[in-house]
Formats: structure tokens, sequence, C-alpha cells
């Protein structure tokens, strides 16, 4: 895999630092991510824990964002509470977040390490579910 390394938005990961800190609380909200628009807005998510499959903060930030009117995201990142640090995308979050945005940059990595990947690249040889859609006619 050639990671195509990005600008890391480092307001960005304090943005999710400080949801993770001051809203996380107990089990059901461990995760915080946040997300730049095109227009440079920030939107800001935290996770829904259910032990049935409740949304990861990513998700959760999709739909926040599109409740802003923000259907462009730039970059997304994901930060656990208790000063856990950025934390990466499962592999479900990985796939809506490129069905969504294509061109996402995702921010990685642990400490000092922290960069910034294209969605793409974080799922190599992926399925993209629009390019599998039969179009009306």
């Amino acid at each position: 895999m050639t990671t195509q390394i990005q600008d890391v938005d480092h307001e960005l990961i304090q943005a999710a630092a400080h949801v993770a800190r001051t809203r996380c609380r107990g089990d059901n909200h461990t995760m915080a991510a946040a997300g730049r628009a095109r227009d440079g807005r920030i939107v800001t998510a935290v996770n829904a824990y259910h032990f049935t499959g409740g949304p990861c903060a990513e998700l959760v930030l999709v739909g926040a964002a599109a409740a802003q009117g923000v259907y462009e995201l730039e970059t997304i990142v994901a930060v656990g509470d208790r000063d856990r640090g950025v934390v990466p995308p499962c592999g479900r979050c990985r796939q809506v977040l490129l069905d969504y945005f294509p061109g996402l940059k995702v921010i990685v990595g642990e400490d000092d390490r922290v960069r910034s990947v294209l969605v793409t690249e974080l799922l190599p040889a992926s399925y993209v579910w629009a390019d599998h859609q039969i179009e009306a006619e």
C-alpha cells in the first residue's frame, strides 16, 4: 500500500479531543469525531454505543454534518475518551466514509506519528458502492 500522506489538521484533532474530554461520559459515549467541511466549518459528534451495534462517532458525524447542511467533508478524525488519542476508523466506518466522501482525508496514527491519508488508502482494492449501481433511464 502506497500511503499518500497529507498535511495534518491539528485543529481538528484538538476539536475531537475536546469533545471526547467534555462530552464522553460512561460506556455509552467513548469516542468523539470531528470533521472539517469544505467551507472550513468543523462538525463534531460522539458515538452512541449499544450492545446491538450502535453507531460509531464517525457515522454519527455524517448525520450531524448533514443536519447542519454539510454534505462535503474534507477531513475527519476520531479520538477516544480518557486521553486515548487518535483512533482509526473501523472497517464499517471506512466503507461508509468511502461511499459518502471518496476524496476524504482521514487522520490516523499515534502521538508524533499522526498523519492524514486518503480514505482510499485505508481500503485498497475496495468495493465502491456507487460504481455498482444501475442508473435509472
